[in-house]
């Protein structure tokens, strides 16, 4: 463009001008093939310091690489932030706004590892930042590593004992750690400062549970509080990964469901599947692997899967190939990327903690294999029924429910989830798997 007569700073204050944005400027450019670089020095030549320069100019790569939804030009971008945050006239304020962005952006892109790595070093730069060392907190615990997270948090209460948003996420992760009594204070008081970033159904969901394990009746009064705040569907359906307007309802029938063929199939059937899984307990061979969600009061509860996520297990198909063989015609349940199809195995004395499934995406048979006369029940909500041997129990797992084995003898069932009814084929296809 220099070489027809243009400067670059000109055609920038010309866009402009007529009404393209910096981002309209540098998308543009770069589909003509102009460096970014050109705009830089003409921005540093019109008065802009070089890192103000950068910084604008990255802006723009931003809002360009959004608009026309490229991550290669987000990328650049996310460089580019890294760059200008180096410059040695930048500003302190500016560092902490680019490197902010930029680990914004990485997140985006799935770069969690980058993302953390760019907290990590505005932390170093701005030690005492509490709004940096709680994103940093919230980042160790995307990454998977609570450990460092519970450490950041309590840097950042101990600077600032009264942080809504240190206290909620601090008390999430006492409550992952199974200290559910420690767990309550900091999620309570979290969630009464109304700090940003506490109004979260995560955390309503989790102070709720602790106090109904605790056998604290309030949990009932912060259930009604998210619920009001449009965290769940109601104070009895808690679910936090939703399709709105889905039919809701704690029990079905095999005829509200549509899924009629697949429970004939389940009944009639049922001796064939109990005989198979039989055998894999008989074995002992460590197929069926304790519950590991921490929904335990007490007790021995084991489960053997057959799908996931939508995804078949063929070691576990291939020691019960007659009851995956009869499941395969039912897309809706072994195509379900938000259940599973398992084997559960309870022993006596065991008892299941109220609790809720993640998503209203599903529903659950249970068909009964192995039950004993006495003492097996569920509770959905405020019913309570009790499972039948050839039988098949439908219910949604995104109400509250609980399980109590209080016989003599073990509860055998097959649980096979299927895709709520009235999700379209699409949806069906591009919901993300739980």
């Amino acid at each position: 463009m220099d070489q027809v007569g243009y400067r670059t700073s000109g055609v920038v204050d010309s866009m402009d001008q007529v009404g393209y944005s910096m981002s309209d400027t540098v998308y543009r450019m770069d589909q003509v093939g102009y460096r970014t670089s050109d705009v830089v020095d003409s921005m540093d030549q019109v008065g802009y310091s070089v890192s103000e320069t950068v910084y604008r100019m990255d802006q723009a790569e931003d809002d360009a690489a959004e608009k026309s939804r490229s991550n290669e030009m987000l990328l650049k971008a996310v460089n580019t932030y890294g760059e200008a945050a180096e410059l040695p006239d930048t500003p302190h304020d500016l560092i902490k706004a680019t490197l902010k962005r930029r680990a914004d952006r990485q997140q985006f892109l799935g770069r969690t590892r980058g993302s953390l790595a760019t907290l990590e070093k505005l932390s170093h730069i701005f030690p005492e930042d509490i709004t940096v060392k709680n994103d940093l907190g919230v980042a160790y615990l995307i990454f998977g590593d609570n450990k460092s997270a519970k450490r950041v948090y309590e840097e950042v209460l101990s600077a600032a004992p009264h942080d809504g948003f240190a206290k909620v996420h601090y008390g999430f992760i006492l409550k992952s750690e199974n200290k559910i009594e420690e767990s309550i204070p900091y999620l309570r008081e979290g969630l009464e400062s109304g700090d940003p970033g506490t109004d979260d159904g995560r955390f309503y969901f989790h102070l709720g549970d602790a106090l109904q394990r605790m056998g604290d009746k309030s949990a009932y009064d912060w259930y009604e509080a998210g619920h009001r705040r449009g965290h769940f569907s109601s104070v009895w359906q808690r679910s936090l990964y939703n399709v709105p307007g889905l039919r809701a309802q704690p029990w079905w029938t095999a005829k509200e469901t549509g899924y009629t063929d697949l429970v004939k199939t389940l009944e009639r059937n049922w001796m064939t599947i109990r005989d198979e899984v039989l055998s894999v307990l008989d074995r002992n061979s460590g197929q069926f692997q304790p519950e590991d969600e921490n929904l335990r009061e007490k007790g021995d509860w084991g489960q053997f899967t057959l799908w996931q996520q939508g995804r078949k297990v063929p070691s576990s198909c291939a020691s019960v190939s007659k009851t995956c063989a009869l499941l395969e015609r039912y897309p809706e349940a072994t195509g379900c990327k938000r259940g599973q199809i398992k084997f559960s195995v309870m022993q006596p004395g065991t008892h299941v903690w109220p609790h809720t499934g993640p998503t209203n995406c599903r529903l659950r048979m249970h068909l009964g294999l192995i039950i004993p006369k006495k003492g097996c029940r569920i509770r959905c909500t405020n019913q309570t029924r009790e499972w039948e041997e050839g039988k098949v129990l439908i219910f949604d797992d995104s109400f509250e429910h609980e399980v109590w084995q209080e016989a003599d003898s073990y509860r055998l069932i097959f649980i096979v989830d299927v895709w709520h009814p009235q999700l379209t084929q699409t949806q069906r296809q591009t919901l993300s798997p739980i």
